[in-house]
């Protein structure tokens, strides 16, 4: 790479994807139960399972910037180094992650005047962030430059394509999306939203239906509507702890979309936080979002 890559762990990547793409990832900040822990890809602060366990049992955890500081120190030294950055950051839509990062980036910009230093929005969230950040990777690891990755980002992250779903409304009602009557009687009902993230990088409900496999099932419709090429394509799949559904979206993926190459992982505690236990997300590059 003629520049240095680096995006934020609510990518939601594996720590072998982000090794083999050469990207750094910026721990991004939780607490549960009154304890602050950084969000490594590894998860190597609270294992995962524990942390949805602790979300199964009641516990509610909060979510926080890291400080202009942090970005400093992450930034800098490659700027020190003679290298570009760019940074592919968290949608703007959903958190300030970006524009404090901006703030950092223009000060450093004014500091190192010979290099670039980028802040990018993704308008993207967990593997719809890190599918992004996968395709500006391998296309700078074939010796694309900068800028060709900038135009191919601005061509494509609004066709990055999220659907969502999630098991416990309980967890939507505490972040604002639903109001707690809809979630009480959602519960009862057994009706699962199924959501997606729209042009300006913000995660919206779209529709409802009854049961859980057929939300999943919704998840993969929407692919087959608008996925461009599935075959040939990169199909990232996220769980907040729900293996066996991830398993049950990626044979269905395979067996009617066509898709083969396909990439499991979890969902961090960041984007867990606000959506609970057994969220199940699906991400493709498609015609629109």
């Amino acid at each position: 790479m003629d520049f240095v890559l680096l995006t934020d762990s609510t990518c939601d990547l594996s720590p072998q994807m982000a090794e083999e793409l050469a990207v750094s990832v910026i721990p991004l900040i939780y607490s549960i139960d009154g304890k602050e822990y950084y969000h490594y890809v590894d998860n190597r602060e609270l294992n995962i399972h524990m942390y949805y366990d602790q979300l199964r049992a009641g516990a509610y955890p909060q979510t926080a910037q890291i400080s202009p500081l942090e970005f400093r120190e992450a930034f800098e030294p490659h700027l020190r180094a003679g290298k570009d950055v760019l940074y592919i950051a968290f949608s703007s839509g959903i958190s300030g992650t970006y524009n404090t990062a901006a703030m950092v980036a223009k000060e450093l910009q004014t500091e190192y005047p010979d290099r670039r230093m980028i802040v990018y929005d993704s308008l993207c969230a967990s593997g719809g962030e890190g599918l992004l950040v996968y395709h500006a990777a391998k296309l700078a690891q074939t010796g694309q430059p900068l800028d060709t990755v900038l135009a191919w980002l601005d061509e494509n992250r609004t066709k990055l394509v999220h659907w969502f779903t999630v098991d416990d409304l309980n967890h939507l009602h505490r972040g604002g999306r639903i109001t707690g009557a809809a979630a009480l009687v959602g519960g009862m009902l057994g009706i699962k939203p199924v959501l997606h993230v729209d042009d300006e990088g913000r995660l919206i409900p779209m529709e409802k239906v009854r049961g859980r496999r057929k939300a999943l099932d919704r998840l993969v419709d929407h692919m087959i509507e608008t996925a461009v090429d599935p075959v040939n394509q990169t199909v990232f799949i996220n769980h907040a702890d729900c293996m066996d559904d991830a398993r049950y979206v990626e044979k269905q993926v395979r067996a009617r979309v066509g898709a083969t190459d396909i990439h499991l992982y979890y969902i961090g505690p960041l984007i867990g936080a606000h959506s609970g236990p057994g969220t199940l997300a699906l991400f493709f590059l498609g015609s629109k979002r």
